[in-house]
This record gives C-alpha cells, sequence and structure tokens, in this order.
C-alpha cells in the first residue's frame, strides 16, 4: 500500500489524512493524520468516504465540444483553441467586461491565482468571482471594515482556552463535526455554552443557555445584548478606550434596543436577553462561533459586523480562547478570497482600484494596463448576462445551476450567453448547458494547496493519476493563456505558482511548499523567517484600532404573507456537501441520504395534514421542488401569518402540498 498525505475536500475545517493506494496505482481508503492539530487523527463521516468518488465511473475523461446541439468528443487542442479564440473574439467585439469568470472554491490556491491572472492579466477584466459570494463574502466585507481583515480570528486549538462559546447561525455538528467535536469537548471540560438558534440542534441540547429567537432579527438581538451590557457597565472599559474607535456611535444606537423592544422583535422574553448579556460579558475569554445562518441574509453584512461589535465591547480578541470566528463552508473558500478570486481585489485582499497596487501587478506579470474598475459578482454577471452585457464565461469547478438560489433565472441566463466553457470533474447541471467541457483533475490528482478556516495553508500532494485525458486545471488555465497570446503564465509545477503567490502577497510572503510540507502555516505569515499566526489582532488591530459599526434592525427582503405563510430556511446534512457532485457518487453516503427533505413542526404539520414521510411540494416565488416530510419537534410551531417572520435572501417563504 501507498500513503500520500493529503487534505479533505469537503468542508473548511482542513483536516489532513493518508490517501491509502493499492499495488496498481488505485486509492482504496484513507487513514487520518494524527501529526496534523487540526483533525488529530480524527474524521467525519465525509472524510472518511472521501475517496470512492475519485474511482466513479462517471468522470469526465476527455473534453467535449457541442455541435448540431449535442456534446461530442474533441482534443485537447481543439477544446483549448476554442475556449481562447471565442473568449477573445467577445473581448475585442463587446470589450474585456462582456467576458466573465467563475473561479472555485473546490480548486487549489495556485489555480484560484491563475484563474484571477487569467481574467486580469490576458482578458483585461475584473470580472471573476466564486461561490464566497453566496456564503462568506459578508465576512470578508464585515469583518474587513471593523478589524481590517476579513478571516476567522483564531486558532481551533483556542476551543480549549475558553470559558465560553457562543455559537450562532452555525449547526456545528453537522456542518462542521470536527470542529463540533471540539466545541464539546470543551463544554465537558467546563465551559459554557450558548446557542442562538430556532432549532434545537444538537448543540443546543448541552447549551447553558438556547436562545431561540426568530430566523433574521440577529441584529436586534445582538443590539439587546450590548444594551444590557453598556447599562449595567459590563463593557471591557479598558480594552474599548485603548483599541476601539466609534464607540459612542455605538453606545447611541444600542439605547434604542432595551430588552423589552429586543424581545418583541425576536420574540423572546427579556428575561432572555438579560441572561446571554450577563453571561456572555462575564466569561473572562468568549469565542465567537458563526457560519452561513448568520451570512446569508439580506442584511448578512450588518450581522457580521454586529457580531465584531460585541467582541470588540467585551474585549474579546487578541487572545487565546477568544475571537471572531467564522466557519467557512468549503475546502478552500478561505484561500479563493486571499489569493484574489473575487471583482475588486488581487491576491492578499489588495485593491483594484489603487493605481500603485496595479502598478505592482502589471510589473509582476509583464502587462501594460490592467483594469481598475471593480468587476461583477456572481450574482450580478448572471443578471448582466440576461441584458446581453456578459457573453462569454469560463466556469472551473463550480455548478451554478445547483448552488445558486433562483435556478430558472441562472438557467436563462447561461442560455443567452454566446459562450459558456466549464472545467469539472463529473457531468453537471451546469455542463449540460456548455459549449464546451474540459475534464478536469480532482484533489487526490494534484499537487497544490488549500486554505482552511482558521487560515492554515496546507499542502495536498498527487496520489493518483487522472482518469483518461483529464488534467489539472492549473495546467489547463497555462494552456488557455499560452494559445491567447500571453506568455506570462509558464510554470512547472504548482510549488512555482505558489513562489509567485508569496512574491506578490504579503500574507503568504514566507511560505513556500517546503515551509507548508508538515502540518502548514497560517497567515500572515510575511517572511521566511515567520512562524505565522495563530492569533490575529494581538496587540493591535490590522486596520490600527477596531471600528464599531453600529447598525440598525431592519427586516428581511421577504416576509410570509397569506399565499406563501411558512418560512423556509436552508440547512446543511451531515452526510452530505454542496451540490452533491461528489458525495452523490459515494455509495456509503449515498445510501445514508437518498432525497431531499424539509422538516416541520409537528403542530404547523397536522394543520395542513402533512404526516411524517409524505412526500411534499415545496413552493416558492422563485419556484418548487419535492421532499420528504420529517415531522418533528425541534422547530418552533405555529407561525401565525401576522408575524412579520423575516427570512434569509438564500430562502423564500414556500407553501406545501401533498403529492
Amino acid at each position: 500500500m501507498q500513503r500520500t498525505l493529503t487534505i479533505c475536500p469537503y468542508c473548511g475545517t482542513g483536516c489532513a489524512y493518508y490517501l491509502v493506494a493499492d499495488d496498481h496505482g488505485k486509492i482504496v481508503g484513507v487513514e487520518p493524520s494524527t501529526e496534523n492539530p487540526v483533525n488529530e487523527g480524527h474524521l467525519c463521516v465525509k472524510g472518511w468516504n472521501s475517496y470512492n468518488f475519485v474511482n466513479n465511473p462517471d468522470r469526465l475523461t476527455h473534453p467535449m465540444i457541442r455541435k448540431n446541439g449535442s456534446l461530442v468528443r474533441s482534443s485537447w487542442d481543439e477544446s483549448l483553441d476554442m475556449v481562447a479564440s471565442r473568449l477573445l473574439e467577445i473581448q475585442k467585439k463587446h470589450g474585456p467586461d462582456s467576458v466573465m469568470f467563475f473561479s472555485s472554491a473546490k480548486t487549489t490556491n495556485e489555480e484560484n491565482y491563475l484563474m484571477m491572472k487569467l481574467a486580469r492579466a490576458v482578458y483585461g477584466t475584473n470580472n471573476i468571482d466564486h461561490c464566497a459570494r453566496l456564503c462568506h463574502a459578508s465576512t470578508v466585507m464585515g469583518l474587513a471594515a471593523t478589524f481590517g481583515s476579513g478571516a476567522m480570528t483564531n486558532s481551533m486549538t483556542c476551543f480549549a482556552e475558553a470559558d465560553l462559546i457562543f455559537v450562532t447561525g452555525s449547526n456545528t455538528t453537522e456542518q462542521h463535526p470536527i470542529i463540533g467535536s471540539r466545541i464539546v469537548k470543551a463544554v465537558k471540560n467546563g465551559a459554557k455554552l450558548m446557542v442562538a438558534d430556532n432549532r434545537k440542534i444538537r448543540l443546543a441540547k448541552m447549551a447553558d443557555q438556547h436562545i431561540r429567537f426568530r430566523n433574521g432579527t440577529d441584529v436586534a438581538l445582538l443590539n439587546g445584548m450590548m444594551h444590557v451590557i453598556i447599562k449595567e457597565g459590563l463593557e471591557d472599559k479598558e480594552f474599548v478606550a485603548a483599541r476601539t474607535e466609534n464607540f459612542e456611535a455605538l453606545k447611541k444606537l444600542v439605547e434604542d434596543y432595551p430588552p423589552e423592544k429586543v424581545a418583541a422583535i425576536c420574540h423572546l422574553a427579556p428575561e432572555e436577553i438579560v441572561e446571554a448579556a450577563r453571561m456572555f460579558a462575564g466569561a473572562k475569554k468568549a469565542m465567537i462561533v458563526y457560519s452561513m445562518g448568520i451570512t446569508q441574509h439580506t442584511h448578512g453584512v450588518d450581522n457580521v459586523k454586529t457580531v465584531a461589535n460585541l467582541a470588540m465591547l467585551t474585549g474579546n480578541l487578541g487572545r487565546p480562547g477568544t475571537g471572531v470566528n467564522p466557519l467557512r463552508g468549503q475546502n478552500n473558500v478561505q484561500g479563493a478570497c486571499d489569493v484574489g478570486a473575487l471583482p475588486n481585489v488581487y491576491t492578499g485582499y489588495q485593491k483594484v482600484t489603487e493605481e500603485s497596487v496595479r502598478e505592482k501587478f502589471q510589473k509582476a506579470w509583464g502587462v501594460v494596463k490592467l483594469p481598475g474598475n471593480v468587476g461583477l459578482t456572481v450574482t450580478t454577471a448572471l443578471n448582466a448576462a440576461l441584458e446581453g452585457k456578459v457573453k462569454g464565461l469560463l466556469i472551473m469547478g463550480e455548478n451554478p445551476m445547483m448552488s445558486d438560489p433562483d435556478q430558472g433565472h441562472v438557467k436563462e441566463a447561461l442560455e443567452k450567453l454566446e459562450f459558456l466553457a466549464v472545467m469539472d470533474i463529473f457531468p453537471t447541471q451546469t455542463t449540460e448547458m456548455a459549449h464546451v467541457v474540459l475534464p478536469a483533475a480532482c484533489y487526490a490528482e494534484k499537487d497544490g494547496t488549500f486554505t482552511n478556516t482558521e487560515r492554515r495553508v496546507q499542502r495536498l500532494r498527487k496520489a493518483a493519476e487522472p482518469p483518461g485525458e483529464s488534467r489539472a486545471d492549473w495546467e489547463v488555465l497555462c494552456d488557455i493563456a499560452r494559445r491567447a497570446g500571453y506568455k506570462g503564465m509558464e510554470y512547472d509545477s504548482p510549488a512555482e505558482i505558489m513562489d509567485e503567490i508569496a512574491s506578490v502577497t504579503p500574507i503568504y510572503g514566507g511560505m513556500t511548499f517546503q515551509r507548508l510540507d508538515k502540518v502548514g502555516l497560517q497567515w500572515p505569515c510575511p517572511a521566511q523567517d515567520h512562524p505565522g499566526t495563530p492569533v490575529l489582532h494581538v496587540g493591535k488591530f490590522t486596520r490600527g484600532l477596531g471600528l464599531f459599526s453600529p447598525c440598525e434592525y431592519r427586516p428581511s427582503a421577504e416576509l410570509p404573507d397569506e399565499e406563501y405563510p411558512f418560512v423556509l430556511s436552508t440547512g446543511r446534512c451531515y452526510f452530505h456537501f454542496h451540490t452533491g457532485t461528489m458525495t452523490r457518487r459515494e455509495p456509503q453516503l449515498d445510501r445514508e441520504e437518498r432525497f431531499p427533505y424539509v422538516e416541520m413542526d409537528v403542530e404547523d404539520a397536522k394543520k395542513i395534514s402533512v404526516r411524517d414521510w409524505d412526500t411534499v411540494t415545496v413552493s416558492t416565488r422563485r419556484g418548487e421542488v419535492n421532499a420528504i416530510a420529517r415531522v418533528r419537534d425541534t422547530m418552533i410551531p405555529g407561525w401565525p401569518l401576522n408575524w412579520s417572520w423575516p427570512v434569509s435572501a438564500a430562502a423564500t417563504v414556500p407553501r406545501m402540498r401533498l403529492i
């Protein structure tokens, strides 16, 4: 047996394990790494079963071009020539911003860097984005504004040092099981636990306080807690005075959020808000943990800023066992943001609008001029395609036909494109619409790096050969650039690409494949002799002083009415991941959850005559989907129509009917 150390391709935890291959080079299993500080020899059910899809017969194995309405087998030369030339034709005819590039949180740092370099240096556009737009862009914006850095402030080891852990907007044991187990262990060892979630998630069952507030009222709840903290003098006055600014503005705003008012908004008892405020402020070291339940709202940035306000108000930053800790959803969503797969920044969050930054990259990349306008996001690009402004699109490792909200809108936008090329490892709903499909190597078949949720950059290593004619994304991107006439993307290995990333990215400046070999490094790591940074904002914030950013509560964009009386909130499934492209092809995982399901409260189900395991149609203002009903007592019963119940932007208010 051959053992190859690599990183799990699923959530943002970044667990390390060995892929085990037989003497024919076929991957047959995994063994968790006991040396890695992230997972310490543990894996979740998806990690243990992350190898079967590599050998699945559904894998794309050769390029395809659409001819006479059907995708037919093609050569790499013909396919790459078409991609490079068609995007150039569209660019020259309609301008650089008529082409768009979707990067991927599933691919490596090196590949995301090359994708944004291809967009900017070769095709002259900042129209580059990826799925972080739909999950954690709110964190990047909110924490960058308040702290100067949009990332998890602490490390996973800090859970063991915390006196209190406040979990909100995260079903951690399902979304990030290894991190969830750390929280469970910390609580068993004496840490207090607060959970803000209207469902009875697993962590809520062991919480010292379970705050079952109305979905979408996060800002009101947190402002109410800060009102109590300031009124009772529980804030960290020394920290606020020495390390923050704009405190008076926050104090003035939260004066208007007394417990009685907030209780009415959140459907809580005033005493619950007072208890939560005192418990959080009374802890010497408190960690805040959140995920997409905070970010996926029309007011997601406000939610993040308000979380940051609470942490600064109580001095819970810059120390082990404290911090604001967003948990990244995908294996490399942090890294894709870090290396510039965003429309407004280059690698290292250097702004495209600053002339000195553009001059730096022009020199590094050997180009005369780089665009200075902020590009399109994933969501606005689809609108632009419908309007005829975006006409060419290259997608790497994403399936927007499944992952984006309002799939009818996505389908209509993609159909209107003059040219669509997709790079992926499996056929998807999106590849079915492409003019060119390029087969990619998966995580087990290439070298590179991923950056996990605690900013740890770690190496993945090639353990098997790609099937058929499939190739690593970085090789394909370099070939497209070469065929488009650009000579600045010639590399012999991903290690060379990382060297270039380090040369232009201050927070990655001290990283090389050699230094990352064992357990990786946490950014910022600015120099070769720097050990990495386990805890951010020690002594001072990245921006200098932390900025209190007061936010008023505002309801979400869509509310229930007589036609759509229920609230739909999306969630993650323990056995499956994202669009199911990989986990649906893992037999052990697929047999556990074969069908989509929707959870309903017992009393609500009785009112509309829905029983456990009935098949129902969930209808929203965007469309409908069939699912299995699971009638549970884990949700709050009774959603009368006169309640103004804010919902997330990623979901809509549904009706239900039996089918």
